[in-house]
Protein backbone atom coordinates (compact mmCIF):
# COMPACT_ATOMS: atom_id res chain seq x y z
CA UNK A 1 0.00 0.00 0.00
CA UNK A 2 0.89 3.54 -1.06
CA UNK A 3 2.52 5.80 1.86
CA UNK A 4 3.58 2.20 4.21
CA UNK A 5 7.09 2.38 5.78
CA UNK A 6 9.49 0.02 3.99
CA UNK A 7 11.56 0.19 7.38
CA UNK A 8 11.24 -0.28 11.45
CA UNK A 9 13.44 0.71 13.73
CA UNK A 10 14.23 -1.29 17.01
CA UNK A 11 14.80 0.21 20.06
CA UNK A 12 16.94 -2.57 21.55
CA UNK A 13 19.04 -2.71 19.14
CA UNK A 14 18.94 0.79 17.41
CA UNK A 15 18.87 -0.12 13.71
CA UNK A 16 16.73 0.95 10.97
CA UNK A 17 15.69 -2.58 9.82
CA UNK A 18 13.23 -4.06 6.53
CA UNK A 19 10.04 -5.25 7.68
CA UNK A 20 11.49 -8.44 6.75
CA UNK A 21 13.88 -8.61 9.66
CA UNK A 22 10.58 -8.54 12.12
CA UNK A 23 8.05 -11.28 12.68
CA UNK A 24 4.31 -10.79 12.49
CA UNK A 25 2.47 -10.38 15.17
CA UNK A 26 -1.22 -9.49 14.54
CA UNK A 27 -2.00 -7.94 18.27
CA UNK A 28 0.46 -4.86 17.67
CA UNK A 29 -0.65 -1.86 15.92
CA UNK A 30 1.75 -2.43 13.13
CA UNK A 31 1.24 -6.46 12.48
CA UNK A 32 4.99 -7.14 13.42
CA UNK A 33 6.85 -8.26 16.64
CA UNK A 34 8.62 -5.37 18.67
CA UNK A 35 12.07 -7.32 18.29
CA UNK A 36 13.72 -8.43 15.28
CA UNK A 37 14.45 -11.64 14.37
CA UNK A 38 18.16 -11.51 15.32
CA UNK A 39 17.51 -9.98 18.94
CA UNK A 40 14.53 -12.61 19.42
CA UNK A 41 16.85 -15.49 18.62
CA UNK A 42 19.76 -13.90 21.42
CA UNK A 43 17.50 -13.24 23.67
CA UNK A 44 15.89 -16.69 23.24
CA UNK A 45 18.68 -18.62 24.12
CA UNK A 46 19.89 -16.28 27.02
CA UNK A 47 16.41 -16.85 28.59
CA UNK A 48 16.44 -20.56 28.13
CA UNK A 49 20.08 -20.71 29.35
CA UNK A 50 18.33 -18.58 32.33
CA UNK A 51 15.88 -20.71 32.93
CA UNK A 52 17.55 -24.21 32.37
CA UNK A 53 20.35 -22.80 35.13
CA UNK A 54 17.52 -21.69 37.37
CA UNK A 55 16.35 -25.17 37.68
CA UNK A 56 18.88 -26.84 38.17
CA UNK A 57 19.57 -28.59 34.53
CA UNK A 58 22.00 -28.98 32.31
CA UNK A 59 22.45 -26.73 29.29
CA UNK A 60 22.91 -28.22 25.84
CA UNK A 61 25.79 -26.06 24.49
CA UNK A 62 25.01 -25.25 20.29
CA UNK A 63 27.20 -27.43 18.00
CA UNK A 64 28.16 -26.69 14.57
CA UNK A 65 26.65 -29.55 12.09
CA UNK A 66 27.82 -28.86 8.51
CA UNK A 67 24.96 -29.46 6.44
CA UNK A 68 24.05 -33.69 5.11
CA UNK A 69 25.06 -34.00 8.82
CA UNK A 70 23.07 -34.58 12.29
CA UNK A 71 23.50 -34.57 15.79
CA UNK A 72 23.04 -37.20 18.07
CA UNK A 73 22.12 -36.08 21.22
CA UNK A 74 22.77 -39.41 23.07
CA UNK A 75 26.17 -40.26 22.14
CA UNK A 76 27.18 -36.25 20.72
CA UNK A 77 28.50 -37.39 17.54
CA UNK A 78 28.04 -35.50 14.50
CA UNK A 79 27.11 -38.00 11.86
CA UNK A 80 25.78 -38.18 8.50
CA UNK A 81 22.35 -38.35 7.63
CA UNK A 82 23.43 -42.09 6.02
CA UNK A 83 24.13 -42.84 9.63
CA UNK A 84 20.36 -42.36 10.99
CA UNK A 85 17.25 -44.05 10.79
CA UNK A 86 14.31 -42.44 8.77
CA UNK A 87 10.93 -40.97 10.46
CA UNK A 88 8.70 -39.82 8.38
CA UNK A 89 6.92 -38.16 11.64
CA UNK A 90 9.98 -36.07 12.63
CA UNK A 91 10.85 -32.19 11.09
CA UNK A 92 13.91 -33.18 8.95
CA UNK A 93 12.66 -36.68 8.19
CA UNK A 94 15.04 -38.47 10.65
CA UNK A 95 14.95 -40.39 14.03
CA UNK A 96 16.46 -38.70 16.99
CA UNK A 97 19.31 -40.98 17.56
CA UNK A 98 21.65 -42.63 15.62
CA UNK A 99 21.76 -45.90 14.24
CA UNK A 100 24.70 -46.85 16.61
CA UNK A 101 22.95 -45.60 19.62
CA UNK A 102 19.55 -47.30 18.58
CA UNK A 103 20.48 -50.87 18.51
CA UNK A 104 22.75 -50.21 21.84
CA UNK A 105 19.43 -48.94 23.43
CA UNK A 106 18.02 -51.83 21.37
CA UNK A 107 19.68 -55.08 23.02
CA UNK A 108 19.35 -53.07 26.43
CA UNK A 109 15.14 -53.17 25.97
CA UNK A 110 15.56 -56.73 24.52
CA UNK A 111 17.25 -57.75 27.72
CA UNK A 112 15.16 -55.93 30.35
CA UNK A 113 11.70 -57.28 28.42
CA UNK A 114 12.65 -60.89 27.80
CA UNK A 115 14.85 -61.64 30.73
CA UNK A 116 14.18 -58.91 32.54
CA UNK A 117 18.23 -58.03 33.56
CA UNK A 118 20.29 -55.50 32.22
CA UNK A 119 23.56 -55.44 30.03
CA UNK A 120 25.89 -55.90 33.26
CA UNK A 121 23.64 -58.50 35.09
CA UNK A 122 24.04 -60.45 31.79
CA UNK A 123 27.80 -60.34 31.66
CA UNK A 124 28.19 -60.84 35.44
CA UNK A 125 28.20 -64.78 35.00
CA UNK A 126 30.63 -63.97 31.91
CA UNK A 127 33.39 -62.54 33.94
CA UNK A 128 33.92 -65.98 35.89
CA UNK A 129 34.21 -68.57 33.09
CA UNK A 130 36.77 -65.32 31.49
CA UNK A 131 34.18 -64.84 29.26
CA UNK A 132 34.17 -68.02 27.19
CA UNK A 133 31.07 -70.64 26.66
CA UNK A 134 30.73 -72.89 29.75
CA UNK A 135 29.79 -75.96 27.01
CA UNK A 136 32.59 -75.59 24.73
CA UNK A 137 35.10 -73.82 26.54
CA UNK A 138 36.18 -71.75 23.34
CA UNK A 139 33.95 -69.24 21.83
CA UNK A 140 32.89 -66.27 23.51
CA UNK A 141 29.54 -65.92 25.48
CA UNK A 142 27.67 -63.59 24.14
CA UNK A 143 23.86 -65.57 24.49
CA UNK A 144 21.83 -65.46 27.35
CA UNK A 145 20.41 -69.13 27.63
CA UNK A 146 16.78 -69.38 30.07
CA UNK A 147 14.73 -72.19 30.51
CA UNK A 148 11.75 -72.24 27.99
CA UNK A 149 9.17 -73.43 30.70
CA UNK A 150 10.12 -71.24 34.06
CA UNK A 151 11.87 -68.26 31.90
CA UNK A 152 14.87 -68.77 33.99
CA UNK A 153 18.30 -67.42 33.16
CA UNK A 154 20.84 -70.04 33.19
CA UNK A 155 23.74 -68.62 31.98
CA UNK A 156 25.75 -67.09 28.91
CA UNK A 157 26.60 -69.06 25.90
CA UNK A 158 28.02 -68.75 22.67
CA UNK A 159 25.54 -68.68 20.11
CA UNK A 160 26.18 -72.63 18.88
CA UNK A 161 25.68 -73.92 21.99
CA UNK A 162 22.79 -72.04 22.62
CA UNK A 163 21.17 -73.09 19.63
CA UNK A 164 22.28 -76.11 20.14
CA UNK A 165 20.52 -76.36 23.43
CA UNK A 166 16.93 -75.64 21.94
CA UNK A 167 17.70 -77.87 19.09
CA UNK A 168 17.88 -80.28 21.90
CA UNK A 169 14.56 -79.30 23.14
CA UNK A 170 16.49 -78.71 27.01
CA UNK A 171 16.10 -82.48 27.13
CA UNK A 172 19.38 -83.88 29.10
CA UNK A 173 18.29 -87.45 27.94
CA UNK A 174 18.46 -86.76 24.29
CA UNK A 175 21.96 -84.81 24.82
CA UNK A 176 23.16 -87.52 26.90
CA UNK A 177 22.48 -90.22 23.62
CA UNK A 178 23.67 -87.65 21.54
CA UNK A 179 26.98 -87.61 23.82
CA UNK A 180 27.08 -91.59 23.52
CA UNK A 181 27.14 -91.36 20.07
CA UNK A 182 29.53 -88.81 19.49
CA UNK A 183 31.86 -90.71 21.30
CA UNK A 184 31.58 -93.84 18.92
CA UNK A 185 29.35 -96.25 20.78
CA UNK A 186 26.81 -95.79 18.04
CA UNK A 187 23.71 -98.25 18.84
CA UNK A 188 20.42 -98.61 17.46
CA UNK A 189 17.24 -98.98 18.43
CA UNK A 190 15.94 -102.57 18.37
CA UNK A 191 12.37 -103.24 16.38
CA UNK A 192 10.67 -105.00 18.73
CA UNK A 193 6.97 -104.30 16.99
CA UNK A 194 5.41 -102.22 14.37
CA UNK A 195 6.48 -98.77 15.48
CA UNK A 196 8.03 -100.03 18.59
CA UNK A 197 11.79 -99.61 19.34
CA UNK A 198 13.78 -100.88 22.30
CA UNK A 199 16.47 -98.90 23.31
CA UNK A 200 19.90 -100.56 24.57
CA UNK A 201 20.36 -100.46 28.15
Amino acid sequence: MAGEPSEKRYAGCKRELPLAAFARDRNRRDGLQMRCRECVAQYGAAHYRRRREAMGKPVREKVAVPPGHKLCRTCGEVEPRGEWHRNATASDGLSTRCKACRAVQGRQGHLKRQYGITEAERDEPVASPAGVCCVCLAAPAEHVDHCHETGRVRGVLCFSCNAALGQFKDRPDVMRRAATYVEGNAWKPTLVAPGVYQLPS
